[in-house]
């Protein structure tokens, strides 16, 4: 290991060398503030020297450290403040560096939308983390953060406009883009049968006791549906079966705050548009998803269906990524009947460049902003996105040209 540079670093980025990787080492060298100190790091030496080339910063720290060498990951995370992880299948990759991030006492914010093994560091860590106000926070690309802090906006102004708890969400996505390796890697993994049932559990990530008796409510829709106040075809959202499970944890985290009701409702769809072509389209995508979800329980397909996604560290062109965009709108439904709407927006491949953004902002917000953020500096624990930076982060989307609405003035 080598860590190039003297003192204690404000962020090391891990998995810098894959596909968001670099994008979110990009991301920093543009826009991390003067004298913040940061690193790449991963397991492969001439990667990161070759990444760090292309920074333009000599001062950008390079570690190298592989996800299974306990004692070089030790070494790395002891000598920082946060630590960003890029490095997916989280389930194979990123439990050790938790588990070090939380014996240290240094935040930890992820892009993985593997909610099982989300669910197995809520189950190891979240008490310790708690005690030491260390704040570990997955789901923080664009699985989950529309979505998480979009209901969190919503549940807010009927809480502050309406003086209403939030009984329900609805979200419609709008969006365009690419897969890349790492996205396809973590998506078969989570197939494994030993995650496969935990997966479809609507209440997976929730606190011990707050799930209903009855879940059937909750439960992933798999059919299309016109929706009156969306005004539109909607399908399944490839996503929701993840973005749900956050914000059911948001939701009983924030119970006690007033935001919502004990017995809050929250899905998500796929925005197809009108007429009757958009109602064909939108049962041909949900059947299609029913059909490829089955397909792809099974070994075999899931091995035929890698050899044709993108390898890790591989993904869409530059081109293709400045192409892209997502829009997620949402409505909010208070207990006596008020509404809120809201709307999380914005340019670029949503998986990548979107993902970029949020994961680089949130890791900022625990170094810039620590004594602003939901809790006091003292608050931990294995978080969503909405409770761990709830308005910080909308602030810091804003300003980094995302449409976030409705505003947190």
């Amino acid at each position: 290991m080598r860590i190039a540079g003297t003192g204690l670093l404000d962020v090391v980025i891990y998995g810098a060398s894959g596909f968001v990787g670099r994008q979110a080492a990009a991301y920093f060298a543009k826009h991390a503030p003067a004298g913040l100190r940061w690193a790449v790091a991963g397991r492969s030496r001439d990667k990161l020297e070759a990444l760090h080339a292309t920074l333009g910063n000599a001062d950008i720290s390079v570690i190298v450290a592989d996800a299974a060498d306990a004692v070089a990951l030790d070494a790395m995370v002891s000598q920082t403040r946060v630590v960003l992880s890029t490095a997916g299948p989280f389930a194979r990759f990123g439990s050790t560096l938790v588990a070090t991030c939380v014996r240290h006492g240094v935040h930890y914010v992820d892009i993985t939308g593997e909610t099982p093994w989300v669910r197995r560091m809520i189950d190891s860590h979240h008490e310790e983390a708690a005690a030491g106000g260390t704040r570990i926070v997955p789901c923080c690309g664009f699985d989950s953060v529309p979505s998480d802090l979009g209901a969190w906006l919503v549940a807010r102004t009927l809480r502050e406009d309406h003086g209403q708890r939030c009984v329900g969400v609805k979200a419609c996505f709008s969006l365009r883009g690419g897969l890349n390796g790492g996205t396809a890697a973590s998506l078969m993994n989570l197939l494994e049968a030993d995650d496969r049932a935990r997966f479809d559990d609507p209440f997976l990530l929730n606190p011990e006791g707050t799930a209903p008796e009855d879940v059937s409510p909750h439960r992933d829709p798999r059919t299309a549906v016109h929706d009156a106040d969306f005004d539109a075809w909607l399908a399944p959202f490839m996503m929701g079966p993840v973005n749900t499970r956050v914000v059911r944890r948001s939701a009983a985290l924030l119970a006690r705050h007033g935001l919502y009701t004990k017995d809050f409702r929250y899905q998500e769809y796929l925005r197809m548009g009108h007429g009757a072509a958009a109602a064909v389209t939108a049962g041909a995508m949900a059947a299609g998803m029913s059909l490829g979800r089955t397909a792809l329980a099974r070994a075999p397909l899931r091995r035929l269906a890698q050899r044709f996604a993108p390898a890790p560290g591989e993904g869409p062109s530059e081109r293709a990524m400045d192409r892209g965009s997502f829009r997620c709108d949402l409505i909010g439904f208070g207990k006596r009947g008020g509404i809120a709407h809201g709307c999380i927006a914005g340019r670029g491949d949503p998986g990548n460049r979107a993902t970029t953004i949020f994961v680089c902002e949130s890791a900022l917000a625990l170094v810039l902003d620590a004594r602003r953020l939901p809790g006091g500096d003292t608050f931990g624990g294995v978080l969503t996105p909405s409770v761990a930076f709830g308005r910080v982060l909308a602030e810091r989307l804003r300003a980094a040209g995302m449409t976030v609405e409705p505003a947190t003035d």
